[in-house]
């Protein structure tokens, strides 16, 4: 778990920092957009410790990125709209833990890069 979590910290670190490359102003805070299947409680220590790669990183939240998190509670049905609320808030990258949660992003936005934490087969 923890090499998926370092190579998901680094793949978003990298989204952002070519973003930032890009002349976008250096005092913006990027927007992170985090969608999954889960519930809050049964990924709290993987967010914790994706948190703190970000943070070692230079990425803390609070100062210079936001997360939005959207958690579907098990109710796949859900994941759709939350995809959709995630693009509406227009967050630079949006990071799925699941396939159904990259799919349901997938189809929510063609612009927004998508991290995967894990899966299967991304089709």
């Amino acid at each position: 778990m923890r090499m998926i979590g370092l190579a998901v910290v680094l793949a978003v670190s990298l989204i952002l920092a070519a973003l930032a490359a890009e002349g976008q102003e250096a005092a913006k805070v990027w927007r992170i957009g985090f969608l999954s299947l889960s519930s809050p409680s049964n990924v709290a220590v993987w967010h914790q410790a994706f948190r703190q790669g970000l943070a070692d990183l230079g990425w803390v939240e609070g100062k210079n990125i936001r997360i939005e998190y959207r958690y579907a509670e098990g109710r796949i049905e859900r994941l759709p709209d939350l995809a959709a609320d995630l693009v509406r808030l227009k967050p630079d990258v949006i990071v799925t833990t699941l396939n159904t949660d990259a799919l349901a992003a997938q189809k929510a936005t063609t612009t927004i890069p998508i991290v995967m934490a894990s899966a299967a087969d991304p089709g």
